[in-house]
């Protein structure tokens, strides 16, 4: 089973940082896509996270609402990993 979309709070239990990314390339929307896209330039709070269907891991925007099988989760080429914040 593929990983759910994470809220900001689930996201901060299962690791105790949040990445953040600028969406770098919004092009080739796919058809089939359903829920929330990103915008070139914008930065998303983020987890990557493996993925059991692809075989790499997929950028999941935190704030974004997808339909299953990937949820809120785009592949790592459309964003630019910025910075990493600890919550500790």
């Amino acid at each position: 089973m593929e990983v759910a979309s994470y809220t900001l709070a689930e996201a901060t239990t299962a690791a105790p940082y949040l990445d953040y990314a600028r969406c770098v390339d919004a092009d080739n929307r796919p058809a089939n896509h359903g829920g929330d896209w990103p915008a070139v330039g914008e930065v998303y709070p983020v987890r990557v996270v493996e993925s059991r269907l692809e075989g790499i891991p997929l950028v999941h925007v935190l704030t974004f609402d997808g339909p299953a099988p990937y949820y809120n989760a785009f592949a790592p080429h459309r964003f630019e990993l910025t910075h990493r914040i600890y919550l500790n």
